[in-house]
């Protein structure tokens, strides 16, 4: 069983959503599993079946696929978020991206079989599970329609409003890889905002 400073993140993020008894809690805090990932480890390669849903108590994870040898990036989770390879997960099928330390992370796990138990025996499961999905599917519907509807301009300016991180911890390559376009392009795009700033603040 994981030492109760390992969790506190993670039971103030279940609490933050749904309050859970401390009985619950305690049922909860047995099966689950703190791991630490150096920068650079995969957390989930293609053709592994993902065996965990991963909640990131430090650090930063990439997931993305591999297209013609190309890096395809679709997500960037830092602290306080859940990630996995979620269709795997739930299917039992092997996964078709890669999850990858960005930097030394320390993540805490539920194993599918664990979760399943969890729905069965704890009451405020279902619905923490349930409220964690739609976070995703949420996730996933802005960034599909921001792809579609949002010139390259409005991708990027939203993204560093929403997730200003970004700037700080993932190279430019990377966030050009996310929004599918070359960092020559990126690069001429940060440079066209930059100036149209500097004649606002003007």
């Amino acid at each position: 069983m994981p030492p109760k400073d390992k969790l506190e993140k993670l039971k103030a993020f279940y609490t933050q959503l749904f309050p859970i008894t401390e009985e619950s809690w305690e049922v909860t805090r047995r099966v689950l599993t703190v791991r630490s990932y150096r920068k650079g480890d995969f957390l989930v390669r293609e053709g592994d079946v993902c065996n965990y849903v991963s909640f990131i108590n430090n650090g930063l994870i990439r997931v993305y696929y591999l297209v013609d040898g190309k890096e395809k990036i679709v997500r960037f989770s830092n602290e306080i978020n859940y990630v996995s390879d979620y269709e795997s997960f739930l299917t039992r099928r092997p996964a078709l991206t890669f999850v990858q330390a960005m930097e030394d992370t320390e993540v805490v796990d539920i194993s599918y079989p664990d979760l399943q138990m969890l729905y069965q025996k704890v009451p405020e499961a279902n619905v923490l599970g349930r409220m964690i999905a739609e976070q995703l599917f949420i996730f996933m519907c802005n960034s599909n329609r921001a792809g579609i509807k949002e010139s390259i301009s409005e991708r990027y300016t939203n993204l560093i409003a929403q997730q200003p991180w970004l700037l700080q911890r993932v190279p430019q390559y990377m966030i050009a890889s996310y929004m599918g376009i070359t960092p020559e392009a990126l690069s001429r795009v940060r440079s066209r905002i930059q100036k149209k700033d500097a004649v606002l603040v003007n």
